[in-house]
């Protein structure tokens, strides 16, 4: 029992990662039908941010503290560039976004060796998060787990607010639904495709941060995660967070358990086709945009 409450924590703190990279997709790949490779390169763009920074203070603590808004501002800035320079002109071409952005993630992964070097390098995390919590009985939770579980629900409830209580979030709403409805009624639909693309590409920043409590910062780490990540937006249902949620942990809980009861590999390969499976049977996920539409 204790070694299965063990490997669920570890699972549920997977998931918490998958759910702090996929907050990102959700927008620009759920609600904007954009297939943007290079959200693994906000990954990592956000954690050298935090890398960075530690060079330039001291602590650790502050450090950190100071790296998640700021990586928020780097990756949306390099997100919203892409956009402007790219993406705009193919919001129709979805294959296309797949293609560009592959591209530009290999050309973000070459830039990342040229200005740090290929090998990988680490941070140092703050003494808070580097313990752990015993609730007995062999049971440990550790701190740096905790925070990015903190970290990625938070997330999840600030994007909650904004979607649903602010003005920019109804526009972000109505212009998913009905694009060219939301235009003629006055909405500026190329500045809210590129505030919600800020918006994902910053929560990618955000999670590069998370990763580097638990793992090296190197130009290839976020291709390391970003197939899982699409995974959890297309079987929770495109666009839908509350199903980007319940997957993000439910595929993390599992992978942890198969994982202990046998190999990586073969976690990963029951994990995919589970999901597979699931798609068959719902191949719309998890959950659904609701419309009043007949077709």
């Amino acid at each position: 029992m204790t070694v299965i409450l063990n490997q669920s924590f570890t699972g549920i703190s997977i998931g918490a990662v998958l759910l702090l990279i996929a907050l990102g997709l959700t927008l620009t790949f759920g609600q904007m039908g954009v297939i943007n490779m290079a959200h693994g390169e906000f990954i990592m763009a956000g954690a050298y941010t935090t890398y960075v920074l530690q060079k330039s203070i001291s602590s650790a603590g502050v450090s950190l503290l100071v790296a998640l808004p700021v990586a928020f501002l780097v990756a949306g800035a390099m997100g919203v560039l892409l956009e402007w320079l790219l993406i705009r002109r193919l919001y129709t071409r979805p294959l296309d976004t797949l293609l560009v952005t592959w591209g530009v993630s290999l050309m973000l992964q070459q830039l990342a060796r040229d200005i740090f070097g290929a090998p990988n390098v680490q941070t140092h995390a703050p003494d808070l998060l580097t313990g752990n919590i015993s609730l007995g009985g062999g049971i440990t939770l550790a701190n740096s787990r905790l925070f990015i579980l903190g970290l990625a629900l938070l997330s999840v409830l600030a994007l909650t607010l904004i979607l649903k209580l602010t003005p920019l979030g109804r526009r972000i709403r109505a212009v998913v639904q009905n694009r060219d409805l939301a235009e003629v009624s006055g909405i500026a639909t190329e500045r809210v495709d590129r505030t919600t693309f800020f918006i994902g590409s910053g929560l990618a920043g955000v999670a590069g941060v998370a990763l580097t409590l638990v793992g090296p910062i190197g130009p290839t780490m976020g291709t390391n995660y970003i197939v899982d990540a699409f995974l959890v937006v297309v079987v929770g249902g495109i666009g839908q967070l509350k199903g980007s949620v319940i997957t993000a942990f439910a595929l993390g809980v599992l992978q942890s358990v198969l994982e202990y009861s046998t190999t990586v590999s073969v976690a990963k390969v029951i994990v995919l086709v589970a999901i597979v499976a699931f798609l068959q049977w719902r191949p719309q996920g998890l959950y659904t945009l609701r419309t009043r539409s007949l077709a």
